[in-house]
């Protein structure tokens, strides 16, 4: 839960001149060490926190983006800046470009996100709390008023496997399902507009979300497991339709 209130932080050793936004990085993750900063805290006022760690606002600035971008903090515009709650909200971007690098099929992506992602939901149906379910719940009901809007069906998709993976009550297979999840996000909203029907994704969330609200892990996995597999095959229809349009639009230039 966000904390309104923002903690009163010792003295931090200054940052010396030279690799400022390393070392802002390496002191806020040692006030994390020291359980001066919680999940969920707002961080001091940005003048404070540059004047504790003698350094400028950019320079600070500087840092606390990487912080954002490593996922430890979240900008919420109004209200300053916070540790993260729960699984890193990722910036997509680093891993996309990672992705590209390596040269990650999406077969492996999926692959890998069947180990995940079966798991995670069979231990939702042992872990998830009722806000949990709230927030899973909630997300089938804004998938369902997407159904005509792709982008934003995609959105809630990606939403409901996030809550899922973190209602397993595990952080570690959450965060890795997040970024699995920022992976495929980038991937599929170039393509997902090629889909002509939602109405059986939508039913096989609601699958997984009976099956986890029942308590009964092994069907959450099992519903967990062909969605997944059905979603590779879209996916893989989708990407095959989009190579197809880019080569026609090639061939009349």
């Amino acid at each position: 839960m966000t904390n309104l209130k923002t903690p009163r932080l010792k003295i931090i050793r200054p940052v010396r001149s030279g690799q400022t936004t390393e070392q802002v990085v390496a002191r806020v993750y040692e006030l994390i060490k020291r359980d001066e900063l919680k999940p969920g805290d707002r961080l001091p006022p940005e003048r404070e926190l540059a004047k504790l760690l003698g350094i400028s606002r950019p320079s600070l600035r500087a840092g606390l983006g990487s912080l954002i971008s490593m996922g430890v903090l979240k900008s919420r515009q109004g209200a300053g800046t916070f540790i993260v709650d729960g699984p890193p909200a990722l910036d997509s971007e680093p891993l996309r470009l990672l992705a590209e690098l390596h040269g990650f099929s999406f077969d492996h992506m999926f692959e890998t996100r069947s180990i995940l992602e079966v798991g995670a939901a069979g231990l939702a149906a042992e872990h998830a709390t009722g806000d949990q379910l709230a927030t899973m719940s909630e997300e089938i009901a804004e998938m369902f008023a997407a159904l005509s809007d792709p982008q934003q069906f995609l959105v809630h998709d990606i939403n409901f496997h996030r809550a899922v993976a973190a209602a397993s009550g595990n952080p570690t297979l959450a965060t890795l399902v997040e970024m699995v999840s920022a992976i495929l996000y980038e991937r599929r909203r170039d393509t997902i507009a090629r889909a002509h029907d939602f109405n059986e994704a939508l039913e096989m969330h609601r699958a997984i979300y009976r099956a986890i609200r029942s308590r009964k892990p092994d069907e959450a996995r099992a519903a967990m497991g062909e969605h997944i597999v059905r979603a590779q095959k879209a996916f893989a229809l989708e990407e095959k339709q989009q190579r197809e349009k880019e080569q026609l639009q090639k061939d009349r230039a």
